[in-house]
């Protein structure tokens, strides 16, 4: 049975090597290269959500990609909050962390 408590963010929304028809939900400025299920909790962290960890996996397939291993997490629903204002907030802070690692190499 469906939990219409909680939402998931699976990563190949954030995925900047991916269509939109391949499921990016975020546009491609806001997007990284092969993001990880550590990048998006981090990231979903310092936005100030917090992620179910019992329910945070690695290993599945995003429908759109069944051939490929992905990962999601799942938040608590934000009734005030549309899933798009999430995602875009998660992929910001996403984008933020990436740019801070390539400059520290």
């Amino acid at each position: 049975m469906k939990d219409y408590e909680r939402i998931v963010i699976w990563l190949d929304y954030f995925n900047k090597s991916l269509n939109r028809r391949k499921g990016r939900k975020i546009r491609r400025e806001l997007t990284i290269f092969d993001p990880t299920v550590a990048d998006l909790l981090d990231a979903a962290n310092e936005a100030g959500y917090r992620p179910f960890p019992e329910e945070t996996s690695e290993n599945v397939r995003y429908p759109r990609r069944s051939f490929v291993k992905s990962g999601y997490i799942t938040l608590a629903k934000h009734p005030e909050q549309k899933k798009k204002f999430i995602l875009v907030q998660i992929a910001s802070k996403m984008l933020q962390k990436s740019k801070q690692k390539s400059k520290s190499r």
